[in-house]
């Protein structure tokens, strides 16, 4: 890819980026969200992810994005609707508009908007504890998956409220997350764990210079204090916010406590 057009992307990516923070913003103030919002901040998130990878890694890396993230989050979510493996007993509703196998789109674009970032923040943390060859390999594959597993204990309660699935054995459940199977988690480790693997070989680290992964970085924090704040304040499930406060903020506090002490000491760095 030529830098000049790389370099356009990025830019890109950082309003795409603000823009879905824009939108977010509003679903408090909707109730939770409406779909024009819902679709909107799927939208623009999973094109931020993908423009994203393609500036700094190429466009191959961003094809795999879609095909691995949105093509494997398709047919998992199609096989769970159609058997109940591996997430439990589930069945959308007509709540997001237009489905594919069973499964509304948005689903799929949901799972390349958020396993991207759920991957490099993954990268940034392995990074900081010095791991290498197939011991980074595997610890990327775990945490990656919880990572990614993590936000949905934020995402399902609030969908389940909207009204656009429903579970047929909602328990037992995480303690604090009513109405959200165990399975359901388990099954999100098992699809994470395959899907952020299969990632992690296909997307390099980038060149040095232009794998800025801020972006995808900055989205993961964004997506855990905004989704802390909104169920504490405004969906009406405090316990939510507080259960998971502490799953996501496993991932999210040491990867913000990194990038706080990244940033002193380049500010250091360029005083000197």
């Amino acid at each position: 890819m030529k830098t000049s057009l790389r370099h356009h992307l990025i830019p890109v990516a950082w309003v795409l980026l603000a823009a879905t923070i824009g939108v977010q913003i509003a679903f408090p103030l909707t109730g939770g969200g409406t779909l024009p919002l819902t679709v909107a901040s799927v939208l623009l998130l999973a094109s931020a992810s993908v423009l994203h990878l393609a500036a700094t890694r190429g466009f191959g890396t961003a094809i795999a994005l879609v095909v691995i993230a949105g093509g494997g989050g398709l047919v998992a979510e199609a096989i769970g609707v159609s058997t109940g493996f591996p997430f439990g007993t589930y069945a959308y509703t007509d709540g997001l508009g237009l489905k594919l196998l069973g499964v509304p789109v948005l689903v799929p674009l949901a799972w390349i908007m958020m396993s991207w970032p759920a991957l490099a923040v993954t990268r940034r943390l392995v990074g900081a504890m010095r791991l290498s060859g197939t011991r980074a390999r595997v610890v990327t594959a775990f945490l990656g998956a919880y990572a990614l597993t993590a936000w949905d204990v934020f995402l399902d309660p609030q969908m389940v409220d909207q009204g656009h699935w429903t579970w047929q054995f909602p328990t037992p459940s995480l303690p604090g997350v009513d109405d959200i199977p165990l399975t359901n988690f388990a099954g999100w480790l098992l699809v994470s764990f395959l899907m952020i693997a299969l990632l992690d070989r296909v997307i390099g680290a980038g060149d040095t210079a232009d794998a800025d992964d801020s972006v995808p970085v900055t989205a993961y924090l964004w997506t855990y204090f905004s989704s802390v704040m909104a169920h504490a304040m405004f969906f009406g499930r405090p316990t939510v916010a507080l259960a998971g406060a502490v799953v996501m903020g496993v991932v999210a506090i040491p990867l913000l406590v990194l990038e706080v002490r990244s940033l002193r000491y380049r500010r250091h760095g360029a005083s000197v």
